[in-house]
């Protein structure tokens, strides 16, 4: 049982510096509001096997998420993966060059592992209103990303 969402946001700056901004997870505290803190757990470039620790405030309270790129083909696209709680979470940005700027993509998916009678319950009764907030939050990323990479 999965649930998925695709927003998108057109940023008046080139893919690359997009791309800067989303690749920057050190720095990713300073351009969205919601993230409270990084903790890297990784040294080096931001690529494939990539590694930390998000805090971010959602829903009045504060969550601990550790994240890992699993696909990275700069300046396009890349892929973070989380999982947490028996729920492995996929989140993808593609950034695509339009209109003397960037169309920026997010895909962000929730897929429960393992699911029993209680989580599809769940699911059913609170996806839809999850999946809700999360678009909200996305979009708020998105817009906060787009300020960020036109500043530069």
């Amino acid at each position: 049982m999965d649930h998925s969402t695709t927003l998108s946001q057109h940023v008046n700056a080139s893919r690359e510096k997009v791309w800067t901004v989303i690749s920057d997870i050190p720095g990713s505290a300073r351009t969205l509001s919601a993230v409270k803190s990084i903790q890297m757990l990784s040294e080096g470039p931001y690529g494939e096997g990539t590694r930390w620790k998000e805090t971010r405030a959602m829903m009045g309270r504060e969550e601990t998420v550790e994240m890992q790129v699993s696909q990275s083909e700069p300046p396009g696209s890349t892929t973070v993966k989380a999982r947490q709680g028996g729920t492995d979470y996929t989140t993808r940005f593609t950034l695509e060059e339009r209109d003397g700027g960037t169309e920026l993509t997010v895909f962000f998916g929730a897929e429960v592992l393992n699911p029993t009678f209680l989580s599809k319950l769940g699911m059913t009764v609170f996806g839809k209103l999850g999946m809700g907030v999360m678009r909200k939050a996305l979009a708020k990323d998105l817009a906060e990303i787009a300020t960020k990479a036109e500043s530069l």
